[in-house]
């Protein structure tokens, strides 16, 4: 008889009502939120901060380089000296003094300083030196006798235009899109199967040294007993990972209209220069490319190959888990055996990130793209950049085939190490197991 569906669904509702997954099922994201919320109000009342800059100006050549904004005021002191400025700043608690001396516009680029009672902020600091560098230049291109406008409306902006051999047109941005997909897709089978097959291992001990495992298996085979826990730990799995996103989105919004916190909130120079730059005919050019990059992006394609290699390289790494599992008594012989699972992981990760983005269709990532314990991830970097359908279909029933015989062999090993208490196997031992 076949009791795989009774196994799936024992093992779902044994982790779903387990406590400890549901503190942190509805935990977790009161968590994240929560320091989300802490920086994002952090970050509101930096935003919100009311600043006076005062400025004494000797040279005469900065008076027009500073204009107030909404967080940030420019005060100019004439007539007075240095000494009596700084006792003024103090005074009157502005953020600091920006002094200018007198001289030519070397001497003068020279001897400019900020004087405050604290440590002043990088950004201030650098939107300052931004502006007087911009002034100066052009006072020392007018001086040269050079026109600065000519200048400006001689330079060049350049964007080479891609297309394909057939027609089909692309952009950097484009390429920006397809590694945000490749990279998010390998990080989240990356976490899956670290968060998940843990569980599956540590769910197959606890039976073990409990001796419940003794009584299931009277009546029940290995392999289902094995599939069944990588099954039903996987769906509580995805049905953490649901809750989590609906309870994320929830919780935001409450945030944002409740206590008013913007947690997309950022630095108030940073808005300042995002909003010139917006202002660009460039950048709203770059925009929409990037709306028409997104809009070339095979779609389809990429979830239905997400869907079915990130199933695929769950369940292959699963197996190796429970198998592992099954091995020991406890955690901490587990090591031993973690390392030969999690290299080919780790080694999908890294030629991911430093061999698809170089060359996507390059040799190394080709083949790593159809090796079964890397491919779930390199091969999903690679179809954003256009994977041919056949290269696909085979990285995937290479990736089914070996997920088979995976669990096969891993069943072998279930199969005797269940019964195994008292002593730390070794690989030698495991190998033999294999035979019977």
């Amino acid at each position: 008889m076949n009791h795989l569906p009774l196994i799936i669904k024992r093992e779902y509702l044994n982790k779903v009502r387990n406590k400890s997954f549901i503190v942190m099922t509805f935990v977790s994201p009161l968590i994240m939120v929560a320091l989300i919320s802490v920086v994002a109000y952090l970050a509101q009342l930096n935003n919100d901060k009311k600043r006076t800059i005062s400025i004494l100006d000797e040279s005469g050549l900065l008076t027009e380089v500073f204009t107030n904004t909404d967080n940030t005021t420019y005060n100019y002191l004439n007539g007075i000296s240095l000494e009596k400025a700084k006792t003024f700043v103090k005074e009157e608690e502005h953020y600091g003094l920006l002094y200018v001396g007198r001289g030519d516009l070397d001497e003068v680029a020279a001897s400019v300083s900020f004087y405050s009672e604290d440590s002043p902020s990088l950004t201030i600091i650098s939107g300052l030196e931004g502006k007087i560098e911009q002034k100066l230049r052009e006072l020392k291109l007018i001086s040269n006798g050079l026109d600065q406008q000519k200048i400006e409306d001689s330079r060049a902006n350049i964007s080479i235009n891609q297309e394909s051999f057939d027609g089909q047109k692309s952009s950097k941005i484009d390429n920006i899109f397809k590694l945000a997909f490749g990279g998010i897709a390998g990080y989240l089978l990356f976490m899956f199967i670290i968060i998940y097959g843990n569980m599956i291992m540590r769910s197959v001990i606890e039976e073990k040294t409990s001796r419940i495992i003794e009584v299931i298996i009277s009546s029940v085979k290995p392999i289902q007993l094995m599939m069944g826990k990588i099954v039903g730990t996987s769906l509580a799995g995805v049905t953490q990972f649901a809750i989590w996103i609906i309870l994320l989105g929830i919780l935001t919004t409450i945030v944002s209209l409740v206590f008013g916190i913007d947690l997309m909130a950022a630095q108030g120079q940073q808005q300042e220069f995002i909003q010139t730059a917006m202002e660009s005919p460039r950048i709203e050019n770059e925009i929409n490319l990037a709306v028409q990059s997104f809009q070339n992006l095979p779609l389809a394609n990429l979830i239905i190959a997400f869907l079915l290699f990130f199933i695929g390289g769950y369940l292959l790494y699963s197996s190796l888990y429970a198998a592992v599992g099954a091995a020991v008594d406890n955690e901490t012989d587990t090591q031993q055996f973690m390392l030969p699972i999690l290299m080919p992981l780790i080694l999908a990760v890294y030629v991911g990130v430093f061999t698809v983005i170089d060359d996507p269709h390059g040799t190394v990532s080709t083949v790593f793209s159809f090796i079964p314990f890397t491919s779930p991830v390199v091969m999903l970097m690679r179809i954003p950049f256009g994977v041919p359908l056949w290269q696909q279909l085979i990285s995937l029933l290479l990736l089914v085939g070996t997920f088979v015989v995976t669990v096969w062999f891993a069943a072998k090993i279930y199969r005797v190490g269940i019964l195994m208490y008292g002593k730390k196997p070794t690989y030698k031992e495991i190998f033999k197991w294999l035979k019977y």
